[in-house]
This record gives structure tokens, sequence and C-alpha cells, in this order.
């Protein structure tokens, strides 16, 4: 099983490279797997690559819905008082 994410380009380092932003956190990855991508494009990236562009509402609504699993989790996680 493998993870890709989906990140904001940020910034193009080189012809071969980018700075991504993956909920907060800026990586440096290779664009080498992709063609024509620009700052502001969305990317799929696996373990440092980009493997293809996405379209931005559907990245925008894979994050979301990251972002509400995460809610769910730090819920389900957090104690609870009953006695309260």
């Amino acid at each position: 099983m493998c993870l890709a994410i989906p990140a904001c380009v940020e910034q193009l380092v080189d012809e071969d490279n980018a700075i991504v932003n993956l909920g907060g956190v800026r990586k440096e990855i290779s664009l080498a797997l992709v063609e024509n991508i620009k700052a502001g494009d969305y990317v799929i990236v696996h373990v440092g690559y980009a493997l293809q562009k996405l379209d931005p509402l559907e990245a925008e609504q894979t994050l979301s819905m990251f972002s509400e699993m995460s809610r769910l989790s730090d819920e389900i996680d957090q104690p609870t008082d009953k006695n309260t």
C-alpha cells in the first residue's frame, strides 16, 4: 500500500525540483516525473516525487477530508470526563 498526498507547489527551485506545502510543512520534492508544473499547482507526492498534477478542486476536497479525519481522530483520542 502506498500513501500519496496532495501538496501545493509554492516555489520552483529549478527545472526538476520544487518546494511544496504539505499541511504546513515545506519540503523540496522532485518534479522529474511530471511536466508543466508551476507555483500554485497541486501535485500528488509520494516519497519525495510528484507523481501527477492534480485538479485544484480535487486537491482541496482531499485535503479537507484529511483534515476532517484528523479532527475526528483527535476527538476519539481525547479522554472524556463523564462526571461533569
